[in-house]
């Protein structure tokens, strides 16, 4: 039997009828989010650059589900070819009703050691990539009069900021600043904006990526949450179906982070101290005790 972060949260077919758009849906995060998808009833488009992993992706994801997928090249960079991939979507399901703004890019480097073009190769897939394809997906709602969903995958140090990812955490930023903004704007044109930003949730290919060799080992990202564990696929995909879905309809504009406590434990300048033991702690307040003395 799964553990309670093992399984699914919703009722059965709680997105019946919803057509969801998830970019880099072919692999990790955004797989997992999108088979739940399926799971709750959901039509589903899955992009990336590589169509020949989207359909390999196609067969797995309705062969575990049932579901209906459609798989699609789009380089979200290019907003013609954003405007294609929602046109063939409409085409195959009738209609599109959420987007989830997961493609993104990342490496860890000093940042003195980058050039100019890696810096503009991050920001150009996660912040213009998501913008592209929220403008997108806005326009046609509007001007079809439609309820609408956006639901961007930020990260916590697009609030905090982190070294060694500055165009990821500044590319982030702006995709965070964009939720906040639209959510003001296109309220009144019922199109909700919200976005998730998650802790570690290893996937095999991104992580193996940004910590290449023995690195993932040597940073061990469970010593860096509270909880002390990285999270369940499932639990993010819980999170992403509930705020996709009509159950979320009065949350706007906000940013939901589910990372086991990690930026909070960054946060606090005296955290660390949990490796102190009992005995260094007796010593400490003996020590204290002999100071108010």
């Amino acid at each position: 039997m799964p553990s309670p972060e093992e399984s699914g949260m919703l009722k059965e077919n709680a997105l019946k009828g919803k057509t969801i758009i998830v970019t880099g849906g072919g692999t990790g995060l955004g797989k997992a989010m999108g088979t739940y998808f399926l799971k709750l009833g959901a039509n589903l488009v899955i992009t990336s650059r590589k169509l020949d992993v989207l359909q390999k992706t196609a067969t797995e994801m309705e062969a575990e589900s049932g579901g209906k997928v459609l798989a699609l090249a789009c380089d979200v960079r290019n907003y013609s070819e954003v405007e294609n991939m929602r046109q063939k979507a409409i085409e195959r399901f009738g209609s599109v009703n959420a987007l989830l703004n997961n493609a993104a890019g990342n490496f860890i480097s000093p940042t003195e050691r980058l050039s100019a073009n890696a810096f503009s190769t991050i920001i150009d897939i996660v912040l213009k990539g998501s913008v592209n394809c929220s403008l997108a997906l806005g326009k046609y709602w509007i001007k079809e009069s439609m309820p609408g969903n956006i639901l961007n995958i930020v990260t916590t140090y697009a609030f905090t900021g982190s070294a060694y990812v500055v165009p990821s955490a500044c590319a982030k930023g702006g995709v965070l600043a964009m939720t906040r903004s639209l959510a003001a704007e296109w309220g009144r044109h019922k199109i909700r904006t919200n976005a998730i930003a998650p802790g570690p949730f290893p996937t095999k290919g991104a992580w193996e990526r940004l910590l290449p060799g023995d690195m993932a080992e040597k940073f061990d990202f469970k010593n860096r949450v509270p909880l002390k564990r990285v999270g369940e696929h499932q639990e993010i995909a819980n999170l992403a179906a509930y705020l996709i879905s009509d159950f979320s309809g009065y949350i706007n504009g906000d940013v939901i982070t589910i990372d086991g406590g990690e930026w909070l434990q960054g946060a606090g300048q005296f955290n660390g101290l949990e490796m102190v033991t009992s005995d260094m702690w007796d010593n400490i307040e003996q020590l204290t005790r002999s100071t108010k003395r």
